[in-house]
């Protein structure tokens, strides 16, 4: 298999985990026979230092050339005083709706080397395997007019959603629900959103096209508190834009590390854009200490949704959880026993244990 990928770096420790992006990707080629070809384009505050735009065109027309695209991070205090149109989360913002990338995913798992690091106790989060399904490109985030008023006394901001665009969000986390353990919540507040009544209106009229898949309906604010009194409660959650914003930063947290958890955001035909959960960690920029594994682990669902190569994920995550198992981590994975190591020797740990997986598998077939 023969695909092309767009990567963009971005700002601060995003140009060094996608250097381990790629080591990772070229391990799984030559170990699985496939060619990855790989693009490089500016965004966020890289872009706004060559180019004056978060978002250069060169790079929309690059990832549309694209079969999917990796990003690394954007921001820093760098530019956080620009106006919020050149801030580099514009540029983010805007290659998601530019590409039409309208569905994030956003796994939450708990490694269980890293349970003793969560703000909840073991007992609590142990077991715990969500995924969150978001909208991406509707909602406040999006919708007009949004503005300050010209007496400057009032603001407007406008929660706007079209049947459609509920549509295939719902249908995006039923199919996700089919394939893990056929459980699907839906957040909503439709106790006082029209919007919610809608959404809660479209997700029973698509249960009936999914009958294997047990639904429940939940207002947002309890949702928020199950999340921390009960995660395992949860299978795939969907809710709208700036509810699922929110819950998915909640929940990213209950693991122990925003550097373990990787994020994908998909059109309906496939095409996706991987990327990890943590941002760009300007302070740690540069020094070699940076936790490539969200990275990593972004790379594996990009081989598994948008090129459906699901033994090859498979031997990204392995690896990456023998490596825990070992007892190796990073500064901010918090792990007491073990031996820390850096971006570049957590990397190559996670390449040597894809190559020895498959290593193994010859050598077991000598005995069939």
């Amino acid at each position: 298999m023969k695909k092309q990928i767009a990567l963009l770096p971005g700002d601060g420790i995003g140009q060094e985990v996608m250097q381990s992006a790629t080591e990772v990707l070229n391990a799984i080629a030559v170990e699985f026979d496939h060619e990855f070809e790989f693009d490089t384009y500016d965004i966020g505050g890289a872009a706004i230092e060559t180019q004056e735009t978060p978002l250069p065109d060169k790079t929309i027309e690059g990832c549309k050339r694209s079969d999917a695209i990796l990003l690394g991070a954007v921001g820093g205090p760098k530019w956080e005083n620009l106006p919020s149109h050149l801030r580099p989360e514009k540029g983010l913002l805007g290659i998601r709706k530019a590409l039409g990338l309208f569905a994030n995913l956003r796994p939450v798992k708990g490694f269980s080397q890293l349970l003793h690091a969560s703000p909840l106790k073991e007992e609590v989060i142990n077991g715990s395997d969500l995924l969150i399904v978001r909208e991406l490109t509707g909602g406040l985030y999006f919708g007009e007019p949004s503005e300050i008023r010209e007496d400057g006394q009032s603001v407007v901001d406008t929660l706007a959603y079209k049947r459609e665009e509920i549509e295939r969000i719902v249908d995006q986390a039923f199919q996700s629900a089919r394939l893990r353990r056929k459980h699907l919540t839906s957040i909503d507040k439709a106790n006082v959103l029209a919007s919610s009544k809608l959404w809660r209106e479209v997700v029973e009229e698509k249960r009936r096209e999914y009958p294997d898949v047990a639904v429940e309906h939940l207002l947002v604010d309890a949702a928020a508190m199950k999340l921390i009194t009960n995660p395992g409660q949860f299978d795939v959650m969907v809710t709208e834009n700036m509810f699922g914003d929110i819950l998915s930063d909640e929940a990213s947290v209950l693991t122990g590390s925003l550097g373990m958890l990787p994020s994908a955001s998909l059109r309906a035909d496939g095409m996706g854009l991987y990327e990890p959960v943590h941002g760009s960690a300007p302070d740690i920029a540069g020094k070699g200490v940076a936790n490539p594994l969200a990275m990593i682990l972004s790379t594996a669902l990009m081989l598994r949704h948008s090129f459906q190569l699901e033994e090859e994920a498979n031997a990204v995550e392995e690896a990456v959880q023998e490596l825990l198992r070992s007892g190796y981590h990073t500064a901010d994975l918090n792990v007491k026993e073990g031996e820390q190591v850096g971006t570049n020797v957590m990397t190559r740990l996670v390449v040597e244990g894809i190559s020895s997986r498959s290593a193994s598998e010859s050598i077991m077939s000598c005995y069939v």
